[in-house]
């Protein structure tokens, strides 16, 4: 049985560590998914995480998985979908993975090969706490909205959703029950796009929680219009800034040691990091992926294609595979 240490305050993460067991993999799972549906974060510390190990570790509980298509991700173990982080050095604001996709995981799983000695912390931020943390006002602005992610489009792209290369409007407008996207032609181009709520309840929790792609999309990269608000009008900016206040104040900093294990809720945590000093030092293993326990997303296409087989999402043009 390990040692478990429950969240407290300015730790909201469970602490799980060895107690005679000489592998990460004799936990009981069962055990596992109870802290998990009640705390959404757990970080095994002490145990020997090697990628055999982290590999079976994360698909006991998922049992499908998704590919971030991300520039500067190297493969660890490409046949499973595990890769290293982005490979810069540059500070990440708060963000779930994949959140500018309608495919969002369930769970992100991080594993530390290699430590960084400075800098380099990954950040980690509940999503539910945030709100809490956000002024009245603005929490009101974002209750009952939705987020609205518009996206280009290309022959591959629309061939893998529609069946077809070029559609014409009536195949644009009856997309499969499949396709997560609705489309739409602005003048000699075909946008995909899709919405979700600003403020949403996590898969565990029944607590409006923030998470989304907004603050990375405006802090990283400089996009005030992607995602924009249900009205089609950019979030505003003071908007924007008391979101990144809150968040700044309930986010925590994991000092990464080797063999690390951090398993997020997808759904209710966000994450980041600090400045890397130094890439070469720093060495984290990734696997997104779909719990085999979820509650069914009325956001989502019944039995999407990313639970029912490891997915790859069409790769934008000049994108290695």
């Amino acid at each position: 049985m390990p040692k478990i240490f429950l969240p407290e305050h300015g730790r909201p993460q469970v602490l799980i560590e060895p107690a005679g067991e000489r592998t990460i993999l004799t936990i009981d799972p069962a055990q596992i998914i109870a802290l998990y549906k009640a705390h959404g974060a757990l970080l095994f510390r002490g145990f020997t995480t090697e990628v055999a190990e982290f590999r079976s570790f994360a698909r006991q509980f998922c049992p499908t998985s998704v590919i971030n298509e991300s520039p500067g991700r190297q493969p660890i173990d490409p046949d499973h979908n595990i890769h290293t982080v982005d490979g810069g050095t540059g500070a990440f604001s708060l963000h779930p993975e994949l959140s500018r996709e309608p495919w969002k995981p369930d769970a992100a799983f991080f594993a530390c090969l290699s430590p960084p000695s400075r800098g380099g912390a990954t950040l980690i931020c509940d999503g539910v706490a945030l709100v809490r943390a956000l002024p009245d006002a603005v929490r009101r602005g974002l209750e009952h909205r939705r987020l609205l992610y518009i996206k280009p489009t290309w022959p591959e792209l629309l061939e893998f959703w529609l069946g077809d290369p070029n559609p014409n409007d009536a195949v644009l407008a009856a997309s499969s029950p499949d396709c997560p996207y609705s489309f739409r032609r602005i003048e000699q181009h075909i946008v995909r796009f899709f919405t979700r709520p600003a403020l949403h309840r996590p898969m565990f929790i029944d607590e409006p929680a923030f998470g989304n792609f907004l603050l990375f999309a405006r802090f990283n990269n400089n996009r005030p219009d992607f995602p924009v608000l249900d009205d089609g009008y950019p979030v505003p900016e003071a908007w924007l800034q008391a979101i990144k206040a809150a968040g700044d104040s309930v986010a925590v900093p994991i000092a990464w040691q080797t063999g690390d294990l951090l398993m997020l809720d997808n759904t209710r945590f966000m994450h980041g990091r600090t400045p890397i000093l130094d890439a070469k030092e720093r060495l984290i293993a990734t696997y997104f992926g779909y719990v085999g326990f979820a509650k069914p997303d009325p956001e989502e296409p019944a039995n999407p294609l990313w639970r029912r087989a490891d997915f790859t999402p069409p790769f934008p043009p000049g994108l290695l595979r």
